[in-house]
């Protein structure tokens, strides 16, 4: 079918069409970035034709050389007998303003963290300039690390994670944006060997419980396992950072952390802290907010 396509489609239109059709036929999983066939076919299509990602109806009835076309359909195979998530094809992944190279070697960026750095934290960090050092754990592709950085301009960060593979990923975005001076890249598991203490602490963790997943679609599979699951109820590595997290912390820090779909588990866990749920796109129950106090029972 691919190489008849090859042959017989012409244009821009041609080949949004096709590649709607074979995603669509193929029962393709969007959750990287779109969450349907036509934007993602036409995010693809775009990126690899170094067209403008939000400008798509002057280009329809384009017809692309064939070399183009070659490259074009080679992605969009690729995408449905592989089940490659569309950021592992075009190595970019978008969060916001923020656009980060990445690769099977990180998780793909989705945190709704991002979303609340800045004027959401005003009532518990009042001015950006009090946060003089951050900590983001479990850092991956460095995007949280870097729009901290953004936000935070007085701020050093420490980008800390297990994964020597996600760190060289890391190391590319800081790089991209001239932010080697103010971001350190740690190896180290959670808050291993760390001397410093913070202001702010932001981790986006592998949360998946063990039956989801087993039940995760396939191109969540070709991100990395150590990414995704942690333990049996997805919070082993948030009970570390809870239990850890105020040694690390200046007088009135602050910790933000994603933990999914588990707050009732969590809550239930921890009767005892009071937990602040953020409202982000996805609602309300994804992102918890504790202070230094809150974690230590003085407040």
């Amino acid at each position: 079918m691919f190489a008849q396509a090859a042959k017989e489609l012409s244009t821009v239109r041609d080949i949004l069409r096709f590649a709607v059709s074979r995603f669509n036929e193929a029962g393709l999983f969007f959750g990287h970035g779109s969450d349907n066939a036509h934007d993602e076919a036409a995010y693809l299509i775009l990126h690899t034709l170094n067209l403008p990602l939000d400008t798509l109806e002057p280009y329809l009835d384009a017809k692309l050389l064939a070399s183009e076309k070659t490259e074009v359909l080679d992605l969009i195979e690729r995408r449905v007998t592989e089940r490659l998530p569309v950021a592992y094809l075009t190595h970019q992944a978008w969060q916001g303003d923020f656009d980060f190279y990445v690769d099977e070697r990180v998780i793909i960026p989705r945190s709704f963290i991002y979303e609340l750095l800045g004027d959401a934290l005003s009532p518990w960090i009042e001015y950006p300039e009090l946060v003089h050092r951050a900590l983001d754990l479990c850092t991956g592709s460095g995007c949280l690390a870097i729009q901290m950085a953004h936000h935070y301009p007085a701020a050093e960060i420490d980008a800390v994670d297990l994964s020597l593979d996600a760190l060289e990923v890391a190391a590319i975005n800081v790089e991209e944006y001239g932010l080697k001076e103010r971001i350190n890249l740690i190896h180290t598991d959670l808050f291993e060997g760390i001397e410093e203490t913070y202001d702010l602490i932001v981790s986006n963790p592998p949360y998946v419980d063990a039956e989801s997943v087993e039940a995760l679609p396939e191109e969540y599979l070709h991100e990395p396992e150590l990414a995704l699951g942690s333990g049996e109820d997805g919070l082993d590595a948030t009970r570390q950072i809870i239990l850890q997290a105020a040694k690390y912390l200046n007088p009135k820090g602050v910790l933000l952390v994603e933990i999914g779909h588990n707050r009732e588990v969590l809550e239930a866990a921890y009767p005892e802290l009071p937990f602040t749920w953020l409202e982000t796109s996805g609602g309300d129950g994804f992102v918890f907010l504790l202070t230094r106090e809150q974690l230590l029972g003085e407040e």
